[in-house]
């Protein structure tokens, strides 16, 4: 059945922002709810787009909206939150956000599809997610994944992508960042395993997967071609940026103290949480879906990292004399 209307949860976000542009370049008529309608101000003008000022999780809100739809899809991921209760409860532990938005939210959808009679629901979940996980962000994001997958009278598809990259990340982008200010860079958990995932191609599977009576059912592992450790991630962005930096590692114990830091320094760049994330390695044990084949980060990064200002270019041709 060809599929003409759909409700994107998440679509003002980093990754819905490119789901969206898909879904209305094929004539898709995408509804996209956001608390403060100006944060998706760069959806507002695209063809077939309505952007409504909501709070999903606010009572009914979500049956109303997921009305006379036929698909929907949550993107919601947050990686802060605040701190849960430890000791009492067992693993599956969480912080109130984690649970708001990656247990509670989820859970609300697939009542919300039921109550609507929407029967198609597509989700993106996180690689590593599980209930008993070692950090309370992939144990939210488990039982949020397991909620969804339960739903066996609706058509679910859920999608667990590697750190995903792109020109809004706040993952490259903030290595950048750091390269720009510091003569040294220190990396945590330096052989931390992640297989990075261009968010043009996680756009595009979540819009194969729309229609495809195979992807019914399934959940589905989304990474680049190539593995890296941490510290291979923060050279090479070192390096396509024109910084000639030292990159150093720190030890597991060190790790953990530099993530208790900066903790607490506004911005949250990294928590304990985040630290105990980078414990199970990112990195998929399949193939990318529906013989897609996805961009490797040498080929996009460069677009979007290489410095554009005469003097930001210096560094780069310096770095490549080796001077």
């Amino acid at each position: 059945m060809k599929v003409n209307s759909v409700l994107v949860v998440g679509g003002s976000g980093f990754i819905g922002r490119h789901l969206v542009a898909s879904l209305a370049a094929a004539g898709i008529h995408v509804t996209v709810p956001s608390r403060r309608r100006e944060r998706a101000k760069h959806l507002i003008l695209l063809p077939t787009v309505d952007v409504v000022e909501a709070d999903v999780m606010a009572p009914g809100v979500l049956e109303r909206l997921s009305a006379g739809k036929q698909a929907v899809y949550n993107l919601i991921g947050i990686l802060h939150s605040r701190r849960g209760l430890r000791g009492e409860r067992g693993s599956n532990e969480y912080g109130p956000d984690f649970a708001r938005m990656h247990v509670e939210l989820p859970q609300a959808i697939v009542a919300a599809c039921r109550a609507s009679g929407v029967q198609r629901l597509l989700h993106i979940s996180a690689l590593g997610a599980s209930p008993d996980a070692p950090s309370e962000y992939l144990r939210s994001k488990g039982i949020g994944e397991q909620a969804v997958l339960a739903a066996e009278d609706l058509n679910v598809t859920v999608f667990r992508p590697s750190v995903v990259f792109g020109p809004e990340d706040r993952f490259l982008n903030q290595f950048a960042r750091l390269a720009r200010l510091f003569p040294a860079m220190v990396v945590p958990c330096p052989d931390a395993r992640f297989q990075p995932v261009y968010v043009g191609d996680v756009a595009r599977a979540l819009h194969y997967a729309l229609e495809d009576p195979e992807a019914r059912g399934r959940a589905y592992e989304l990474c680049g071609p190539r593995e890296y450790t941490l510290k291979q991630l923060v050279e090479s962005v070192c390096a396509l940026t024109g910084r000639r930096r030292i990159v150093l590692g720190l030890s597991p114990r060190l790790s953990y103290f530099q993530a208790w830091v900066l903790e607490h320094l506004p911005g949250k760049i990294m928590t304990r949480d985040n630290y105990r994330s980078m414990q199970v390695a990112n990195a998929c044990s399949a193939a990318f879906p529906f013989d897609l084949q996805p961009q490797a980060l040498e080929a996009v990064a460069p677009t979007y990292l290489l410095p554009t200002h005469s003097r930001e270019r210096y560094p780069q041709l310096r770095w490549r004399a080796r001077r």
